[in-house]
Order: C-alpha cells, then structure tokens, then sequence
C-alpha cells in the first residue's frame, strides 16, 4: 500500500513538472469536488446536489487552476522570485487587493447565474448585500495564507498549497465566521440553523484568495 502511494506521489510530481497547467486544473477540480460533497453533508442536504458539484468541479478545473497557474508566475517574474520580507509583503498585498476581490466577484457572479441559475438583477441584488461581508472574511484569513505561500512554498507547489486550503476552508470556516464576523452573521441569521449554514455554505469559495 505505501509503495502504491509513494508511486503515485511521484508520478503526480513528475506531472506537475511536465505538465504544470493541466495538473494544477485538475488538482483544482478535484478538491472543488471533495470540498462541496463534503459542504453539501454538512450544511444538511440528504441527497448530492450533482448539478451544483458538476459546476463546482468546472470552475476550479476551468478557472481557479489555470487563473493560479499564471498569476503566481507572474508575481514571480514582477519581483524577480526575491522572498525577502518586505518583497512577500508586496506581493502579498497585491494579491490581496487585486486577484482577491476579483476572484471573490466572479465567484458571487458565477454561483448565482450559472450555479444557482438566477435572473441577473437577482444575483446583482446579492452580490451588493453579500460582497462586503465576503470580502472582509476574506481579508482576515487568506493575507496570512499568502505570507506563508509565498516565503515557504516553492513556486510550482503555489497553486496546489493555495488549493488544499481553500478545499479546508471552505468546509470548516464557514460555521465559525458566523460566530465571529457581525456582518456574515447579520447576512445569515434568518431561518433556522439548516437553512443558515447552507447560505454561508454557498458562498464558499466566494471566501478564498
């Protein structure tokens, strides 16, 4: 069994250096995949919303892989791979004002025209209640995220570091910004506690990058 696992390491590693765009696509789709059945039970839904993972499993294959792939090659190339403090804190920063409040955007605009399929001034109404509050829960964990990407992990491991801790927060944040951000509880108090979680629940990666 180890033997079987350490022969799939290694040809995971020799995919991602071969192939580092389609593997990292994948890597995203895949926990995209873990990360929403394992949403989907926790926030109560009996039975598998197929529909909503197949959508889930595109966008991080379509998107959040590729998008990573060539945004930290970038950051890289923009300040020449120093991973000195004042240089990660840069790029730290940039990410954050830049890619940050875009990704959470498109994924607001993503979830509720194409996941949840609903008219555009019914998703444009959304995304100015939620953006705020989505943004801000963003800003409290993922800065300290991309300190440690950036000062500690090799570049082509970025995206898939990012990845595994997007898929953790995704599935066990959620309940507990509704304990300690007033603006996602304030969004999220109505109804009861099923219906509360699947709301903070479909956000999801809204609150990543």
């Amino acid at each position: 069994m180890g033997s079987i696992a350490k022969k799939g390491l290694q040809q995971y590693l020799f995919q991602l250096q071969h192939h580092p765009l389609r593997t990292k696509a994948i890597t995203a789709g895949v926990l995209s995949a873990i990360s929403d059945i394992v949403a989907q039970k926790l926030s109560g839904i009996q039975k598998l919303q197929l529909r909503r993972l197949l959508l889930k499993v595109v966008f991080g294959f379509a998107y959040l892989g590729p998008f990573g792939h060539f945004l930290h090659i970038l950051l890289d190339k923009l300040f020449k791979g120093k991973k000195d403090t004042k240089t990660v804190a840069k790029k730290v920063a940039l990410e954050q004002l830049t890619s940050s409040p875009w990704n959470n955007f498109l994924f607001m605009v993503y979830y509720g025209l194409v996941v949840e399929a609903r008219p555009w001034i019914h998703v444009k109404a959304k995304i100015k209640k939620d953006y705020p509050a989505v943004q801000y829960a963003s800003w409290t964990f993922w800065p300290v995220v991309g300190w440690v990407n950036h000062q500690y992990v090799p570049l082509q491991f970025r995206v898939i570091f990012h990845s595994v801790i997007a898929c953790c927060w995704y599935v066990f944040l959620p309940p507990i910004l509704l304990l300690f951000v007033p603006w996602l509880l304030r969004t999220c108090s109505h109804g009861n506690i099923f219906e509360s979680k699947s709301k903070v629940y479909g956000i999801d990666q809204r609150l990543s990058d």
